[in-house]
């Protein structure tokens, strides 16, 4: 018997997605992908064990794919911004 349910939260990973990859360039897209992240992983274990019960998977997968691209974006941004911290302290520090 299938109802085609959709998978829980769908729609907010895929929105969580587009945000994480969209606000990549603050502080926020890497906080936005981790909730995306976690997320996804109850929708995507559900529809693991009952594929043909749950509709809405590829909005899932997107939104899922999205937020992984957004937290390794906005991780990235906050590795440069902290080396960058680290050197015009550093710059900062030796002149006095």
């Amino acid at each position: 018997m299938t109802t085609n349910q959709s998978l829980p939260n769908s729609t907010a990973v895929l929105v969580l997605g587009i945000l994480s990859i969209l606000c990549s360039c603050f502080f926020v897209g890497l906080l936005l992908g981790i909730i995306g992240i976690v997320m996804a992983g109850k929708g995507r274990k559900l529809n693991k064990e009952n594929p043909g019960v749950y509709g809405g998977a590829g909005a899932l997968n997107a939104g899922y794919v999205m937020s992984i691209i957004g937290t390794i974006v906005g991780g990235l941004y906050t590795v440069y911004w902290i080396v960058w911290g680290v050197i015009f302290g550093a710059a900062v520090a030796s002149i006095y």
